[in-house]
C-alpha cells in the first residue's frame, strides 16, 4: 500500500470549507499520519495559506452569530476547533455587538421569558439580555 500524502489528504479535508489546524490535524492523525509528517504538512499549508485559524474563526463566528448565538457559545464553539483565544476575540470583535443581536433577535421573537431563556442557552450574556429584554436580571 502506498504511503499517503499528508497535503493531498488535507487538500480534500479543506475542499468543501475551510477548517482549522487543529481540525486538519485530527483528519491526519485519523488517516494514520505521524506527528512530524503532520506538522511539516500544517506548516506548509499554513505558509501557503490554505490553513489559516483567524480566516478560519472570522467565518465561523459570522456564521453562528448570523445564526443566532451569542458571544458565549462562539467563544466556546471556536475553542473546541483549536482557536486560540487572541483569533477567538478578533473574530468576536469584528461581528455585530452582542446587544444589538440580541435586541434584534427580541425584536423578531417577542420579549417573552422564553425568548430570553432561549438567548441564555445560545450564548448571549447577561447584559446583552437585560439590554435587549429591558429587564434586570439580577445577580
Amino acid at each position: 500500500m502506498a504511503e499517503q500524502d499528508p497535503i493531498e489528504i488535507a487538500a480534500r479535508a479543506l475542499q468543501h470549507r475551510d477548517r482549522s489546524r487543529r481540525g486538519i490535524e485530527e483528519r491526519l492523525a485519523r488517516a494514520g499520519i505521524d506527528e512530524d509528517r503532520r506538522t511539516d504538512a500544517l506548516d506548509t499549508l499554513e505558509r501557503v495559506g490554505y490553513v489559516d485559524d483567524g480566516r478560519f474563526a472570522g467565518a465561523r463566528a459570522e456564521a453562528l452569530a448570523n445564526r443566532g448565538y451569542g458571544d458565549e457559545w462562539i467563544r466556546h464553539d471556536l475553542g473546541e476547533h483549536g482557536v486560540d483565544a487572541e483569533a477567538v476575540a478578533e473574530a468576536i470583535g469584528v461581528l455585530v455587538p452582542e446587544a444589538e443581536r440580541a435586541a434584534a433577535l427580541v425584536a423578531r421573537l417577542g420579549s417573552t421569558p422564553k425568548t430570553g431563556a432561549q438567548l441564555a442557552r445560545k450564548g448571549f450574556g447577561e447584559d446583552a439580555l437585560e439590554a435587549a429584554l429591558g429587564i434586570d436580571l439580577g445577580d
